[in-house]
């Protein structure tokens, strides 16, 4: 058995139409579709990026189950072409939060900078290391 790719990451929100806006207008998303789960209650929209073939967000509104007080996955990263700009057009945003005052340089040359989500999940922009 092998695992072929990462198919999504769920995240958990309060207002699916705002996480939606948010991830679409801010994040760079490109929203793929919504719909009820079975059981009628709990809501999901999935998300994935400009190319559409990789992994996908998954936003989940009106889980009934019980969560830890602290979710169990620390964050998630996007890729960007331009880690300078995003920087720059984050922090210009109104009600973006923006936790890191500079970008952050790996010693493989890799960069990123961390903000936070429409329900304060930790979200980062990455830009990988030149391969070339």
């Amino acid at each position: 058995m092998a695992v072929r790719k990462l198919e999504h990451v769920g995240i958990m929100v309060t207002d699916m139409d705002k996480s939606i806006r948010f991830y679409t207008e801010v994040v760079g998303l490109k929203y793929l579709y919504s719909l009820t789960h079975s059981n009628g209650v709990i809501l999901m929209a999935f998300l994935t990026g400009s190319d559409g073939e990789q992994t996908e967000i998954e936003l989940i509104q009106n889980y009934p189950g019980q969560l830890a007080s602290e979710g169990r996955t620390h964050h998630v990263a996007f890729t960007v072409d331009d880690i300078e700009v995003e920087f720059a057009r984050l922090n210009a945003l109104e009600g973006v939060t923006v936790r890191d005052a500079e970008i952050t340089t790996l010693p493989n040359g890799a960069r990123y900078f961390f903000f936070d989500g429409p329900d304060g999940e930790f979200l980062e922009m990455f830009q990988p290391a030149n391969q070339g």
